[in-house]
């Protein structure tokens, strides 16, 4: 666990947390060295000559005052070292989010980062303070223990050996049993507090359904699941509690019984007797504490391991030297990729150019928002090259990427704050005449009109107060901000009504010239006018070429052009009722 707990805290750490360590061994030493002076001490005053112990009890008390020295700095030292561990530990797992690849969050894993770095980092707040220094204690004080008795009788040191070993095996089983529950339960906690967000966002999903007496059944599953695990904990953690207490307690009666035996027998002297037991006495207290927090330290053990596992993830490699891109075309070269397994990808080769719109089709699953996300890198390709600038994405930084696109996505996300607010997102330096510019461009205006406190009106929690098509805009209004070269459209019209749409076209014509754009869009309408249409069918780029010229090639584009315009006749019709039979 000290190993897991170097690696949480890093190489920054390292030497404060080994100087804390040396405190904490230095304190449990020097404890240890004074209760060892009790047996002669004992022996002395117990005996005939009880001024002889005078010696024994200055040494006594000076290893006492060296323990009470030592004894305050750790402690202090090691509750700086926790406040140090919450405020450092939170920085590195956010400097390691933030150098995850987008990709990396998944829906599962947003909810186990949440409890990662909320009740993850509460378990281990203890570890410097307090379960560090039981545990050195609890390491240490055998270490002195068992040699001091071998000093006076190695009967009794040798049976305080063997109880020190059966404890070692007993907290060892019991920690592998109490890790696995550990991790059983942090896994369905994840579960189940994803389920109960589910829940709450679902609501009127589930009540225009009727479910609002019987509630979701998978949030009443993940409940129960987590009550079951909470059981599972409590039966794993109880064996170790009690079978420890159990061990300590049966090694102080077998270390009694046996000195009792020896005194009976002559060998032994009543006050080396009551002096060992002493000693026996505080083998046995840090072994009853150990067992009171082994739980604690077993569950800051699995937390420890999940923080590392976080960590440790690997990120994509960035280059030592970020090459410049040499304009704004983009290429994807023979490109192949897939999820899990499962080809997307095979083999696409396409070109952007430069200045130009260009827009992407095909069937749903056919890789469009990919093609996009491999652009942003928020991955690598399996095989193939990415180009931006006819350089390759991956001997660029990622920084010095993304300084050169502006991604608008499908599904926007907006901040807990003001409009304004969210739309300088996009360029946090930018002027007010700037935000206003690019808000107004994307039709974010007529947003601010129409809410109370206009520009600083709140959006609510992931833009809960706006329409999807005024989040759509605002997410747009980001992306003008920017003002990058490339500019990447994932259906960006998909939640515009046909006014706003009509806008947001005018808006891409404007760029025409000055970015590269390349947009998605399912409503054809929307791409007609593009320089280029790219099909995508089969993982592969199946047509090229303007709207007319795709039409005249009578292929998958011109197919799809025929079934979306029959599809934007449908009209709904009354139809008569049938009469009843009599």
């Amino acid at each position: 666990m000290i190993r897991r707990l170097f690696d949480a805290l890093g190489p920054e750490h390292g030497g404060a947390l080994r100087r804390l360590l040396g405190w904490f061994t230095a304190a449990a030493l020097l404890q240890g060295v004074a209760f060892v002076l009790l047996v002669p001490a004992l022996r002395e005053l117990l005996g005939g000559e009880p001024e002889r112990a005078w010696p024994w009890v200055v040494a006594l008390a000076l290893a006492w005052a060296g323990y009470a020295a030592v004894n305050h700095p750790a402690t202090l030292i090691g509750y700086r070292t926790c406040a140090d561990l919450l405020r450092d530990l939170h920085g590195r797992i956010g400097d390691k989010v933030a150098q995850l690849p987008p990709a990396w969050f998944t829906a599962d894993r947003v909810g186990g980062l949440g409890r990662l770095a909320s009740q993850r980092v509460i378990d281990i707040m203890g570890l410097p303070a307090h379960l560090l220094r039981q545990l050195v204690d609890a390491v240490v004080t055998p270490l002195v223990v068992v040699p001091a008795m071998a000093l006076f009788d190695w009967r009794l040191a040798v049976s305080t050996a063997v109880a020190a070993l059966a404890v070692a095996v007993v907290y060892r089983v019991a920690s592998r049993s109490m890790q696995a529950a550990d991790r059983d339960a942090d896994r369905v906690h994840a579960d189940a507090a994803g389920r109960i967000v589910e829940f709450a966002r679902a609501q009127p999903v589930l009540r225009a359904f009727g479910r609002t007496v019987e509630g979701h059944a998978a949030l009443d599953e993940a409940l129960k699941a987590q009550h079951a695990a909470g059981g599972r904990m409590l039966r794993a953690g109880m064996p170790g509690i009690v079978g420890l207490g159990f061990i300590a307690q049966a090694a102080f009666v077998a270390l009694l019984a046996l000195g009792t035996y020896l005194v009976l027998d002559g060998s032994l002297g009543t006050a080396e007797l009551v002096a060992l037991l002493v000693l026996a006495a505080r083998f046995v207290e840090p072994v009853m504490l150990l067992a009171e927090l082994g739980g604690a330290i077993r569950v800051a053990e699995n937390a420890l391991a999940e923080i590392n596992a976080l960590l440790g993830t690997e990120t994509l490699p960035e280059p030592e030297v970020s090459r410049r891109a040499d304009g704004a075309d983009v290429e994807l070269d023979d490109v192949r990729f897939g999820y899990d397994g499962a080809p997307v990808l095979n083999g696409l080769s396409m070109r952007v150019p430069q200045g130009r719109i260009t827009a992407l089709v095909g069937p749903s699953g056919a890789g469009k928002t990919t093609v996009i996300k491999l652009i942003a890198r928020f991955f690598d390709p399996d095989a193939g090259t990415v180009r931006v600038g006819g350089v390759d994405v991956r001997d660029m930084r990622t920084e010095d990427l993304m300084s050169l696109i502006s991604v608008v996505f499908q599904d926007v996300y907006l901040f807990d704050g003001s409009i304004l607010d969210n739309v300088r997102v996009g360029r946090p330096d930018a002027t007010d005449e700037e935000v206003y510019a690019a808000a107004r461009t994307a039709r974010v205006a007529d947003i601010a009109e129409r809410l109370p406190g206009g520009w600083d009106a709140p959006v609510g929690e992931g833009g809960s107060r706006l329409s999807g098509g005024e989040r759509q805009r605002i997410s747009i209004a980001r992306a003008l901000l920017k003002n990058t070269p490339i500019v990447l459209l994932d259906e960006a019209t998909a939640a515009l009504d046909a006014g706003n749409e009509h806008a947001l076209r005018q808006a891409v014509a404007a760029l025409a010239g000055q970015r590269t754009v390349l947009m998605i869009a399912h409503r054809l309408q929307t791409i007609r006018d593009a320089d280029q249409i790219v099909v995508l069918a089969d993982g592969v780029a199946a047509e090229t070429g303007t709207h007319e010229e795709l039409l005249a090639a009578d292929g998958h584009y011109a197919r799809y052009w025929r079934e979306r315009s029959r599809a934007a006749g449908w009209r709904l019709t009354r139809r008569d009722p049938v009469p009843a039979e009599n």
